[in-house]
C-alpha cells in the first residue's frame, strides 16, 4: 500500500506543479487526466474526498511563510480578488486550510451540476471544473 501512496503522491506533485516548471508555463490540464492524477480509487471519477486531499497538499505546498494562511502572492492567482475576498469570510486578507477547503468544496459542488458527488472528465472540462483545477494544481 505504501508503494501505491508514493506512487499516487509523485504523479499528484507532477500533475499539480510541485515538481514541475512554474505554473505560468504549464499546460492546462484536461479533465481526463485530472482524473488518472486525483481518482486514488480508480471509478473514472473523482469525489470531494480525493479532490480535498489533493487540495490540503496544495495548500501546504503554497504556504511558504509558515503563518497558516495564503494570501494573494501565495495564491499566485487561483483565486481573484473578489474570490479571494469571498473565500475569507473573516476578513482578514488571508484565507487558513479551512476556509481554502471551503472555496474547494464550493467550486467541486459548482462543478457537479447533476448533484451525483462525483466529477467525471466532462465535468472538469467545464469552466467549473477548470475553476476547481486552477485552484487545486
Amino acid at each position: 500500500m505504501s508503494l501505491r501512496v508514493s506512487s499516487s503522491f509523485a504523479a499528484l506533485a507532477l500533475a499539480f506543479g510541485v515538481l514541475s516548471a512554474p505554473a505560468a508555463y504549464a499546460k492546462p490540464m484536461s479533465g481526463a487526466s485530472a482524473i488518472k492524477m486525483i481518482d486514488t480509487d480508480n471509478d473514472a471519477t473523482i469525489d470531494l474526498k480525493e479532490v480535498e486531499a489533493v487540495a490540503s497538499a496544495t495548500f501546504d505546498r503554497l504556504e511558504k511563510d509558515a503563518d497558516g494562511t495564503l494570501d494573494a502572492k501565495e495564491l499566485k492567482g487561483r483565486l481573484s480578488k473578489a474570490g479571494l475576498k469571498q473565500a475569507d469570510p473573516d476578513n482578514d486578507g488571508t484565507i487558513d486550510k479551512k476556509e481554502y477547503l471551503a472555496a474547494v468544496g464550493a467550486r467541486f459542488k459548482a462543478a457537479d451540476p447533476d448533484n451525483d458527488g462525483t466529477l467525471d472528465a466532462k465535468e472538469l472540462q467545464s469552466p467549473a471544473g477548470k475553476a476547481l483545477l486552477a485552484l487545486i494544481k
